[in-house]
């Protein structure tokens, strides 16, 4: 056999040396030295719980959609998939941490949480619903910092007295969070300044808007929107140029501002590395199909039940769009790894406001799209407060359940003032 087709000589029990096939070399380096193999990574993956029974609902999500049966079957049977799979991506997300690390795979799961929401947004820009993509966005950050922080502190608060994680990076990552927030404010108070500042020929208008509340105010002149277009795509490019620094300053430069402390007991390694990576991708998509599935019988169901299109844009959809995310979140926080919380919770965050948002705005800009940084008031308002009672909350490196109570308790009266404000 030629050299070249083997490995470099090993020894046998007897101390002879022998040549290993290259066609084993391969499978060694793909499977990783004793890590288990791939039958026993998917077995375990797969028949590990009882609550993968629920996977049966995954063929019949799919053949409720193309059959077209009747909305609440393709919501229930859409919903009822979503909640295996989510458990799914929490479990190969914890194989994966045993190898990377707590912050990179908190970093990982977040990636994949918000690649439904790339996708789903740029579909939505392409056919010019803006104000789609506007209130599914901010959705999802309120979901993340607000509802699924607060229930990973509730339940972790429940199994544990107190919860530790490092409170630099925490204070770092609600620092960006804070800055991308900001962002955001700083369009809307442009808007403000330009529509109540109207020209001489549109006092008239302005006086008869007083007398009759259904009349509207001017809406942004020609040079106004122009402005607010160019402030928009360069705060754009300057928060993604920020988002990409982040990444490097959590990676690389100080990356142990959010390690975690060194745990007595290391998880055990049950999925070697490309199968844990192999099915977490698997799952993402899987899991997108369904959430898209479950999105496309929404509007019929709210129709029929009267439910508020506001409240299905910004707090319904990103819980579901975002299932199993918020699933990977909990089950860290009860097994007091609350790096890895954080990092899927605010780092999510995070990419939303910093590097979803702005690739948004600047693939509207490459499609002519007039997509900006301005939302509305309301809902501008929304976001800084909960963005402020978040960096309250993170700053001092500790959680418990009455820290909880509060996200969710904040979470539920945003949702209660979108229900009544359609």
């Amino acid at each position: 056999m030629p050299a070249s087709e083997t490995t470099p000589l090993l020894e046998n029990g007897n101390g002879v040396p022998v040549h290993r096939p290259f066609s084993q070399r391969l499978v060694a380096a793909i499977k990783g030295e004793g890590e288990p193999g791939w039958i026993a990574s998917y077995r375990h993956f797969l028949f590990g719980s009882w609550f993968n029974i629920l996977l049966l609902f995954v063929p019949l999500s799919v053949i409720s959609h193309f059959l077209k049966w009747d909305a609440a079957y393709r919501f229930s049977f859409s919903f009822l998939a979503i909640m295996p799979l989510a458990k799914l991506l929490g479990e190969a997300t914890e194989q994966l941490s045993t190898k990377l690390g707590q912050t990179l795979s908190g970093l990982l799961n977040a990636s994949f949480g918000n690649a439904v929401e790339i996708i789903v947004g740029i579909a939505a820009l392409l056919q010019g619903e803006l104000r789609i993509v506007q209130t599914s966005m901010l959705g999802s950050i309120l979901s993340n910092i607000l509802l699924v922080l607060g229930c990973s502190f509730l339940a972790g608060g429940i199994r544990y007295n107190e919860s530790t994680f490092k409170a630099t990076g925490a204070q770092t990552a609600s620092s960006l969070m804070t800055l991308s927030c900001i962002t955001l404010v700083i369009p809307a108070a442009y808007h403000s300044a330009q529509t109540r500042n109207p020209s001489p020929s549109g006092y008239a208008h302005l006086l008869e808007t007083l007398r009759d509340p259904q009349v509207t105010l001017p809406e942004l002149s020609e040079g106004g929107m122009s402005g607010l277009l160019t402030l928009s795509r360069g705060t754009a490019l300057l928060l993604l140029v920020v988002y990409i620094l982040y990444l490097f300053f959590q990676l690389k430069t100080h990356a142990d501002y959010f390690k975690a402390e060194e745990e007595d007991e290391p998880t055990e390694a049950r999925m070697n590395m490309v199968a844990a990576g192999s099915a977490l991708l698997l799952v993402t998509v899987v899991t997108s199909f369904c959430a898209d599935y479950l999105v496309a019988s929404i509007e019929e169901v709210a129709v029929r039940y009267h439910i508020p299109k506001a409240f299905i844009g910004l707090i319904l959809l990103p819980i579901v769009a975002n299932a199993a995310e918020h699933v990977t979140s909990v089950w860290m926080a009860m097994k007091n790894k609350m790096e890895l919380t954080i990092g899927i919770c605010v780092g999510s965050s995070i990419q939303i406001a910093a590097f979803v948002v702005p690739l948004l705005v600047i693939v509207g800009w490459i499609a002519d799209r007039e997509l900006t940084l301005f939302f509305a008031d309301f809902e501008t308002i929304t976001l800084f407060i909960s963005v402020m009672l978040v960096s309250l909350l993170i700053q001092d490196g500790k959680s418990n359940y009455m820290e909880g109570v509060m996200l969710i308790t904040l979470y539920l009266i945003i949702a209660l003032a979108f229900w009544v404000s359609d």
